[in-house]
Order: structure tokens, then C-alpha cells, then sequence
């Protein structure tokens, strides 16, 4: 008899491509995700993983017992569902992917909420970017994710994957309180032409996102430094560097160096709750895609 926690184990290098990854996705250390390969190995009598450079690779055998390990999860989780259905309260684990704005602005308090509410249910945070985030939902490596979009770049979703609005988080035009902008009203696009910016690294949306927009006013924008995290992009700008788009969620106070200006239009991303087709009737999905959706007009409010 196969373990399924080995299963789950083999399914999660298969996806994520690499053991420390698999178990950063599962919440393990990457010595127990080894021993339980290890394990699987054994109880099969088969060769899973083989070293390639500094990483593993599956074998052929190990690709094929990854997507049998596929399906009995589909069905486990279906099991799931039924139970939880009948209990019709929210229960059990659920594994929630979240962008990092998001994971610091929205879902502290809200998870601070389901558990207050409902400590049946135990509700696991990952930070993952948004546009891996709903893949990984529909492989069935996360329960629930919150992703983002922009006007030009919408949020894709596969086959079996459904999805809800949140809310809006609108966009700030953040400069040094000394800069001509500071003093002015609302700004458009088509004047940010000479301007040194602070984004975003390349393959992120909020990077595409900027390069397109301003692409399509007529010029190529000058990023000069590229921050993953608002909070450096806004120390950048305090310090006088240049100048930053930058979501309202999760930014908290600025610092006085730094002046808020508002563009015309407004740059606003719009915040989805993302789940499977399959665990739609599950109590835990609808009731933290409700909290999410009731929560969020007091954190924008406080934002």
C-alpha cells in the first residue's frame, strides 16, 4: 500500500521542480520531503529522483507515479469536500496563496477572523507571486489564492478555476516631497516622460504593467532601480532617487520625504479570490472568499 503523504510529497517536487521548493509549498523541511522520497523509493522498489547539476530531476517512473498521485488527490480532496459539506462548517486545512502586498495589508486580519470564527478550520499562508499563484491552484498545490490584475494585463484562468472579485487598490505616484510634481494636482501619464523611475524587477506585474502603459504614451521609461518590495521602493524614493508607482494596499504610512500625487486616470489593480471548480462547495473556500469580500471597504478605508 502506498503512503499518501509520500504521494503528496513526490506530487509537490513534480510541480514546484525542486525539493526545497516542494517543501516551502508544504509547510516541511526539505530533509523531510527527502526522507519521504526516500521512503517511496524503497516501498517501490524504484529510482524517483537522480541527480542533475545541483538540483534533481524525476525519472520516467517517478513522472508517472507524480500524476497517479495527481488523481488520488483530486479524490481525496472531493472526499473532503463531501464531509466538510455535511459538517457545513469550515474545517480541516487550507493552504492559501497571497502576493506580498496582499499578504501584509489584507490577510493578517482576516485570517485573524476565520480563526475567531471557526477554530475547526487551520488556514496555512504562502507569499506567492501573483501570476504563479493561480496555477498553482489549479495543480491542486494551494486550497485558495489571492491574485491581482491590471486594465491591460487581466488575470488569466484556466480551465476548472473559478474566481471573485475583492475589491480595487488603487495606485499612487510617489515623489520626493522636493520634487516639482510634490506641489501639483493630479498628473498625466504623458508627463513623466524625463522621469527616473523605481519599479518593479522585469517578470513582475506591476514591472509590465508600467513599461506598457508608458509605452503607450510614446516614450520608454528610465528605470534606473528595480525593488521587489514597496517598502525599499519608497525608501528609494525618501531618498530622493527617483520616483514610484506604488499600490495603496499594504504600504502603510510614508515617510515625510515622500509626497502621494494622484495620475489621471488613476492606475488601479483589482483583487480576485481564486479557488478549484471542484472545492467551490467546500465551507472553508466560501466562507474565507466572504470574509475576504466583507473586509475589504475597512482596509481600504484605513489604507
Amino acid at each position: 500500500m502506498l503512503d499518501l503523504g509520500r504521494l503528496r510529497a513526490l506530487h509537490a517536487v513534480a510541480v514546484h521542480g525542486s525539493v526545497g521548493a516542494a517543501a516551502t509549498a508544504l509547510g516541511y523541511t526539505p530533509s523531510a520531503v527527502s526522507q519521504q522520497i526516500a521512503k517511496l523509493e524503497r516501498e517501490t522498489r524504484t529510482t524517483l529522483l537522480e541527480r542533475s547539476g545541483r538540483g534533481v530531476r524525476l525519472t520516467d517512473e517517478a513522472n508517472q507515479l507524480a500524476d497517479t498521485a495527481r488523481k488520488l488527490l483530486i479524490l481525496v480532496e472531493e472526499a473532503e469536500v463531501r464531509l466538510e459539506e455535511r459538517r457545513d462548517r469550515p474545517a480541516g486545512r487550507l493552504a492559501i496563496g497571497c502576493f506580498a502586498s496582499a499578504a501584509r495589508g489584507l490577510m493578517p486580519r482576516a485570517l485573524a477572523e476565520l480563526a475567531g470564527l471557526h477554530p475547526e478550520l487551520d488556514a496555512r499562508l504562502s507569499e506567492v507571486e501573483p501570476h504563479l499563484s493561480v496555477d498553482l491552484v489549479a495543480r491542486g498545490v494551494l486550497d485558495l489564492a489571492v491574485a491581482h490584475d491590471w486594465d491591460i494585463a487581466p488575470l488569466p484562468a484556466p480551465p476548472g478555476v473559478e474566481q471573485a472579485v475583492i475589491g480595487d487598490d488603487l495606485c499612487d505616484l510617489l515623489v520626493h516631497r522636493d520634487h516639482p510634481l510634490a506641489a501639483r494636482g493630479p498628473v498625466r501619464r504623458e508627463e513623466l516622460a524625463a522621469e527616473r523611475w523605481i519599479a518593479q524587477p522585469p517578470g513582475t506585474v506591476c514591472h509590465d504593467w508600467l513599461v506598457r502603459t508608458l509605452r503607450a504614451t510614446g516614450y520608454e521609461p528610465l528605470i534606473v532601480h528595480r525593488a521587489e518590495e514597496n517598502h525599499t521602493q519608497v525608501a528609494l524614493v525618501a531618498a530622493g532617487l527617483g520616483i514610484a508607482l506604488v499600490p495603496r494596499l499594504g504600504r502603510g504610512a510614508l515617510p515625510p520625504e515622500v509626497v502621494p500625487v494622484r495620475l489621471d486616470p488613476v492606475p488601479t489593480r483589482r483583487l480576485y479570490a481564486v479557488w478549484r471548480t471542484g472545492a467551490a462547495r467546500r465551507p472553508a473556500i466560501r466562507e474565507t472568499v466572504r470574509t475576504l469580500r466583507e473586509l475589504w471597504p475597512a482596509i481600504t478605508a484605513a489604507g
